[in-house]
């Protein structure tokens, strides 16, 4: 039994799980939820001001959004991450001092926006035209029209789609590592990576594992449940009509009904 031997220790060595345990709860996940957290806000937002550029009609504000969002879709997260992290540390040192922290959040939320963008367009696009003519028949204006008929109709139908999005940042949060968080700044891979060197074995990094299926697995079912329920809606019988049964009744011995004449 060498071979279990080997994986137990490699992978469920469960005291090197309880010693980095402290640092997962306190460091690791704290630091990944404010990642991914904000950057998922920024994200909506400047997601928000792409999928309105990309339906504008004029095309000065339709193509520099294909642009940005083909920009951000088409790079690796990694590269896209290493390009401003480390193209933009001297500028962000004057700004943030030393830490990369805040530019891994720009990174992920400049990645996150060009996909939200298109979850927005889609959400929007998707709302009947009969809704602009019918606002614009009213006397609203096409920008009043979007903000208060369109596109809330539009974000209730992609929320699933955004908390797949967030999964994905929370995901894609690993990879900031890259940059050279400080102690107090490491995410939970990183955590997870830096007990795995001292303890010469893989269980740090499957803890770090476990933490981020605590995060994910959940807001999957969620999305599920919420995908079904705005698909087939909340089905409810309908009430019992008062006196229905009486007027059948009436209807039966009617002599209309019967087909005989008075």
């Amino acid at each position: 039994m060498d071979w279990f031997d080997t994986i137990t220790h490699t992978f469920f060595d469960f005291k090197a799980m309880a010693d980095v345990m402290p640092q997962l709860l306190a460091i690791g996940l704290l630091n990944t939820l404010i990642i991914s957290l904000a950057s998922t806000v920024i994200g909506v937002v400047l997601g928000m001001i792409v999928a309105v550029m990309g339906i504008s009609p004029s095309k000065w504000l339709r193509i520099p959004a294909r642009i940005y969002t083909d920009l951000f879709r088409g790079l690796p997260a990694i590269l896209t991450i290493l390009l401003i992290g480390q193209g933009f540390a001297r500028l962000s040192q004057s700004v943030f001092g030393p830490s990369p922290y805040p530019l891994g959040i720009i990174a992920l939320s400049l990645i996150a926006s060009a996909y939200i963008g298109e979850i927005f367009r889609a959400g929007i696009m998707s709302v009947d035209n009969g809704q602009i003519e019918a606002c614009r028949a009213l006397g609203m204006s096409y920008t009043k029209a979007m903000a208060l008929v369109v596109i809330p109709q539009g974000i209730r139908r992609v929320l699933p789609a955004l908390v797949n999005q967030f999964i994905s940042i929370v995901k894609d949060s690993s990879l900031v590592y890259f940059l050279g968080l400080m102690v107090g700044e490491r995410e939970l891979f990183r955590v997870g990576q830096d007990a795995a060197v001292l303890s010469g074995n893989l269980s740090p990094l499957v803890m770090a594992g476990v933490f981020y299926l605590i995060i994910t697995v959940p807001l999957t079912h969620l999305v599920n449940y919420f995908d079904n329920r705005f698909r087939t809606g909340r089905r409810r019988a309908a009430p019992p009509i008062s006196g229905l049964n009486e007027v059948k009744e009436l209807s039966a011995a009617s002599p209309l009904t019967n087909g005989s004449n008075t």
